[in-house]
């Protein structure tokens, strides 16, 4: 059974899949066909999806596109190795997208994978879409409903009628309404979350069934884990996950707060209890002002 990430995914790209795929290729007489599995035998995935598509000029081809939370510097190996999989078991020529949500501070992010092994050279070049540099008029005008659940983190979008404006939209359709808990989750990193209960009219309490959140909540677990398993001791993966979880922690602080809630890291950092580091992720995320992140610490 897919996990929730991965039928949320799919679930915004077949609401639209002509206007998605004409955006994430810039092809603008591409249409798009049966949405195929993404997952291969020896590989997991959660995010990926994959679409067969055709237009006059290359004739039938794949899009393949990864969406990922925040940006991961495996993210150019892992998109070849997709790519390659994608084109063996389908052979099929492959149009590779990387999709980013949040930022991830500063970091560079390459358009292409390259290796060079005593001259014998592997190169996948990719298309990166960051969504926080996306026109927030775009899913109005195109339309393109897919990206309605994201408005409130596309440049422009952290204006409450834009966001009252996107929520109409998804309400007044049986199928985007379910869509609304995405929409609420992101519209709170760039308003109070009080202001986001006031628009939704619910309790933000359902934000927990979100997707997303659930995948921040894992980001930590997963870092630690990995470090852990590479030190290969118990001790050592334990420290792993602390350390996950605290650098969850700064980038969902910095995203809502900005460098006032970096600010509370001098206090957060110190902390070893993991427990008490789930509890304050759990708060930011939910938070509607630094000063009740500080109430708990």
């Amino acid at each position: 059974m897919p996990k929730p990430a991965d039928t949320s995914t799919k679930k915004l790209i077949s609401l639209a899949p002509d206007n998605w795929v004409r955006w994430v290729t810039n092809i603008p007489n591409i249409q798009a066909g049966e949405i195929l599995s993404g997952e291969f035998q020896w590989i997991s995935r959660e995010s990926d999806v994959l679409i067969r598509a055709r237009s006059p000029e290359l004739g039938e081809f794949l899009v393949l596109n990864e969406l990922q939370l925040r940006y991961n510097h495996k993210m150019p190996r892992r998109v070849r190795a997709y790519t390659a999989l994608a084109e063996e078991k389908y052979e099929l020529p492959t149009y590779p997208v990387l999709i980013n949500i949040l930022p991830t501070g500063d970091v560079e992010i390459p358009t292409s994978f390259t290796s060079n092994i005593y001259g014998l050279r592997a190169i996948q070049d990719y298309r990166v879409i960051n969504l926080w540099e996306v026109d927030v008029n775009i899913p109005f005008q195109q339309p393109l409903p897919s990206l309605l659940p994201f408005v409130p983190i596309l440049q422009g979008g952290n204006n409450e009628s834009i966001i009252r404006e996107a929520l109409q939209i998804l309400r007044r359709d049986e199928d985007l309404n379910q869509l609304e808990t995405v929409l609420a989750f992101f519209a709170t990193f760039v308003l109070e979350s009080a202001v986001v209960q006031e628009i939704m009219r619910w309790d933000m309490g359902v934000l927990r069934e979100s997707p997303w959140y659930q995948e921040i909540l894992r980001e930590g677990e997963a870092r630690g884990e990995a470090r852990g398993e590479a030190r290969g001791e118990a001790r050592g993966e334990a420290r792993g996950e602390i350390k996950g979880i605290i650098r969850s922690i700064e980038m969902s602080l910095e995203a809502k707060f900005g460098s006032q809630g970096l600010e509370l890291m001098s206090r957060i950092s110190p902390i070893k209890d993991l427990e008490q580091l789930q509890r304050i992720l759990r708060t930011v995320l939910l938070a509607n002002s630094v000063d009740e992140i500080q109430q708990i610490l």
